[in-house]
């Protein structure tokens, strides 16, 4: 998945803030690893490769910055950790949710693309008048590694 560093920089001026070379950094990292889930810590630790001066401080007010203007999500993978991947911004209009498939062997996560719940929520919405903002699936089984070595 490819930055649009245009589009971020034209998003943070838009509210108001400014386009800083760590906040470019850290969407750069976590658009070169879309499906790596990765925790601030572990953001930290990359973005320090291309920049050595950036402080574990400035991470977490940059992701704070990216959760507010939604270009990022903060998800739970129930492994204590708190990580973060990019939003919906970043993905096409037809799949904008994915979900996340968690290995209980292994614990490898995948994400699953697909809004497969569209019609489930509109029925949700039309029966009942409340309207959903945004949900999150997480679905446990065995990852193809762990079925075939048999370590159920």
């Amino acid at each position: 998945m490819q930055l649009d560093r245009k589009g971020f920089e034209n998003l943070l001026r838009e509210k108001g803030l400014k386009v800083t070379t760590q906040r470019v950094a850290v969407l750069s990292v976590l658009s070169m690893e879309p499906d790596s889930h990765l925790t601030a810590e572990e953001i930290y630790d990359k973005v320090r490769v291309s920049s050595p001066d950036i402080g574990l401080a400035t991470v977490y007010r940059t992701i704070q910055i990216l959760l507010e203007l939604k270009i990022i999500d903060r998800i739970h993978l129930d492994d204590g950790y708190v990580r973060y991947e990019l939003g919906h911004v970043y993905e096409d209009e037809v799949s904008h949710h994915h979900h996340h498939l968690i290995c209980v062997k292994c614990g490898r996560v995948m994400s699953f693309r697909g809004d497969l719940l569209e019609e489930f929520e509109s029925r949700i919405e039309r029966e009942t008048g409340f309207q959903i903002q945004d949900h999150e699936v997480k679905l446990y089984g065995y990852c193809t590694d762990c079925q075939n070595t048999g370590n159920r």
